[in-house]
C-alpha cells in the first residue's frame, strides 16, 4: 500500500477501494459504488494538504482522500461511503480471520515491498514534505491523531493518551465511543525496514453497546474485558471469551492519521488528551 496507495476490490460482493496515504499515515476504505455506478480508482499524482488525492477513471474527477467527497469534475460533490477501517497488526488480524486473502506482492511491479522509502517521515519533530495551506499550534504537525467526526462535530484524541492507559471513552455528537490501543504493530514509516518499525500499536473505536446494554472496558492481557460480563474482547471488536463470546461490537468510522492532516479537513476540531 506504501508504494500503490489504492486497491480496487469486492469484498462480499461490495466493491470497495482501500486506500493508504503515506505522507498523511492514513488508511481508509470505501464503498466504490456512487452516482449510479461502479468507480474504479486511481492514484491522481495530486496531493492537497499533503493528502492523497484519488481520480475516478470513469469520469476523471478528483477526490481528497480523508473526505472522499469529489473536489472537481463531473462528480463535484458526490461522497463516497466510508467503511470502518483501522491499521492492524498481522498476527492480531490472521488470529481472528485465519483464511482471509491476503493480497498478493506479485504484482508485475518492480518494487521494494517491505520497504519504506521515507524512513524516519514519521518523526513527530519532524515536518511535512510540502507546504501546507494553514497551521495549527495545538499539536505537532505530526502528532499522531485518532480523528471522530459526527455532524457538526468533530474530536481529534491524541493517540499516545490512548495508549497510557488502553482504553478512552469519548462523547462525539451526543455519541459515547470506547478508543482502544493495543501494543504490537510497527510503524510503516519509521525504520527503512517495515517490519522493524517502532511499535506504534493498533487502535480502534467502536460503540460500546450490545443489544442496547452499555459496556464499560479495561485493559485486560492481550486485549479488553468488560465490567458488566467479565468477557474478554479482542482489538478487533469480537468477544473471545465469556458470557459474550461472539458478539461483535460495531466498529465507528474514524481517521488515524497525523494532526496536520486531521486539522485541515477539521479546522474545529476539539483536542482531547
Amino acid at each position: 500500500m506504501t508504494w500503490h496507495e489504492i486497491v480496487n476490490d469486492t469484498v462480499g460482493g461490495v466493491p470497495v477501494a482501500v486506500t493508504y496515504c503515506p505522507l498523511c499515515n492514513s488508511g481508509v476504505a470505501f464503498e466504490r459504488r456512487a452516482a449510479g455506478r461502479v468507480l474504479s480508482f486511481g492514484t491522481s499524482g495530486r496531493l492537497y494538504a499533503d493528502n492523497l488525492v484519488m481520480y475516478d477513471r470513469q469520469t476523471e474527477s478528483l477526490w481528497p482522500q480523508l473526505t472522499g467527497q469529489a473536489a472537481l469534475g463531473v462528480l463535484t460533490g458526490t461522497a463516497l461511503r466510508a467503511i470502518p477501517m483501522g491499521i492492524v497488526a498481522w498476527r492480531d488480524f490472521r488470529a481472528a480471520h485465519p483464511d482471509a486473502w491476503v493480497l498478493t506482492r506479485d504484482t508485475g511491479h518492480a518494487r521494494l515491498y517491505g520497504r519504506n522509502p521515507c524512513a524516519r517521515y514519521d518523526d513527530p519533530s519532524g515536518d511535512v514534505l510540502f507546504e501546507l495551506p494553514s497551521t495549527d499550534s495545538r499539536l505537532p504537525v505530526k502528532e499522531r491523531v485518532v480523528g471522530v467526526a459526527a455532524g457538526r462535530d468533530a474530536v481529534a484524541v491524541v493517540r499516545s493518551a490512548i495508549a497510557r492507559t488502553g482504553v478512552l471513552e469519548v462523547t462525539v455528537d451526543g455519541k459515547d465511543l470506547v478508543l482502544w490501543h493495543r501494543p504490537g504493530m510497527a510503524s510503516a514509516l519509521d525504520d527503512e525496514r517495515i517490519v522493524a518499525g517502532r511499535d506504534v500499536g493498533t487502535v480502534a473505536v467502536l460503540d460500546p453497546e450490545v443489544d442496547g446494554r452499555r459496556l464499560h472496558f479495561v485493559a485486560a492481557g492481550n486485549g479488553f474485558r468488560d465490567g458488566e460480563t467479565g468477557s474478554q474482547w479482542n482489538v478487533l471488536g469480537q468477544a473471545t471469551t465469556g458470557p459474550l463470546k461472539g458478539q461483535q461490537l460495531v466498529p465507528h468510522q474514524h481517521l488515524d492519521t497525523f494532526w496536520f492532516a486531521w486539522v485541515a479537513f477539521h479546522p474545529e476540531t476539539r483536542v482531547i488528551g
